[in-house]
């Protein structure tokens, strides 16, 4: 069933039931990550112990409510929660109904892309560490963003892979760039800075964002030349960056390429289970939040409606997850 068919009469009736209008942000924080894996155990072991996470949680959901959230019928998944710094992530495996692998050919500039960013000490020293660990490159070597770019520059960064393939970020920021937080930690891997996503069109995006769950821009940059190109390992790659922010948690931040246009879409009939579904847990005042559709609008559910998960293993009252209009999804929680 198509992801971006979602939409309908009665689930809009249903949400407008179920949110009250207000004035405030819908979206009070961005709880964390969650990140597709074939084997959690592995992939457990490949952050603990080559990139200092620790575990905070490990559980397994079923059942009608969750099939409901994640809108995939007979599904069993493991949930393990692994924390770095005042950052989560959440490695998921589906091991009943699992879906389909990531595309052989994925490339930084398809609109599956996502990341997480994970703030360095010494990029130098990090880089050192991965290649000890002979970690999979997806940059050519770290990159130094250069200084005619004024709102990047002197930022270093490099693209690398877990073990299943999913992209992740290592970014170290200079005095006077990033959160003033990053520059007191004297841990060699920090923290999570922000999830980065390929979208087709920043207004759009910012409209879902910004306009609808609330966040707000935190700062714009325009990306491009050599350094950028062996970065994403994309050649002539030319970015539109905007990076959102939550009043609490790493940030959400737009990547759009302004060339190469080449990028595939996100495919329109992605379920849950997928390896490339990622998604980002956002915790939300749904008892004072906007009604989510408006005239003209829709929204593409996931969920089948508003899941009621009270007392269940994920800690929350509330879900419903929906994607925006690349098809990256977002769980609105409710604690």
């Amino acid at each position: 069933m198509s992801i971006l068919t979602r939409s309908s009469l009665f689930t809009t009736l249903l949400l407008a039931a179920f949110l009250c209008q207000a004035t405030e942000s819908l979206v009070s924080s961005v709880d964390s990550v969650s990140i597709p894996v074939s084997n959690v155990d592995r992939s457990t072991d490949f952050y603990v112990h080559v990139l200092h996470f620790h575990k905070v949680a490990d559980r397994e959901v079923s059942g009608d409510a969750y099939e409901h959230l994640f809108g995939v019928f007979g599904l069993k998944v493991r949930c393990v929660r692994l924390g770095l710094g005042d950052e989560s992530i959440e490695l998921q495996q589906f091991m009943a109904a699992p879906g389909r692998p990531l595309p052989a050919d994925f490339h930084a500039n398809d609109r599956w892309f996502q990341h997480v960013a994970i703030v360095v000490r010494d990029m130098d020293r990090a880089y050192a560490s991965l290649r000890e660990q002979n970690v999979s490159f997806a940059s050519t070597a770290p990159q130094l963003l250069p200084a005619w770019n004024p709102n990047a520059g002197g930022i270093s960064a490099f693209y690398f892979k877990d073990p299943d393939g999913n992209h992740l970020e290592l970014i170290h920021f200079p005095a006077g760039k990033g959160q003033a937080r990053w520059q007191y930690n004297t841990d060699l891997f920090m923290g999570i800075d922000h999830t980065a996503i390929v979208v087709a069109d920043t207004e759009a995006s910012l409209a879902f964002y910004r306009d609808l769950l609330g966040l707000e821009v935190a700062g714009t940059s325009e990306n491009y030349g050599p350094e950028q190109e062996h970065l994403n390992n994309v050649f002539g790659a030319h970015l539109r960056i905007t990076a959102l922010r939550a009043a609490a948690g790493p940030g959400v931040e737009l990547l759009e390429y302004l060339a190469p246009r080449t990028g595939r879409a996100y495919p329109s009939d992605t379920l849950a289970s997928d390896r490339w579904h990622w998604q980002i847990n956002m915790r939300a005042n749904l008892h004072k939040a906007s009604i989510l559709t408006a005239p003209g609008k829709k929204i593409a559910w996931v969920s089948s409606y508003p899941i009621d998960l009270t007392d269940q293993a994920l800690g929350y009252g509330r879900a419903f997850m929906i994607r925006d209009p690349d098809g990256h999804a977002t769980n609105l929680e409710q604690q």
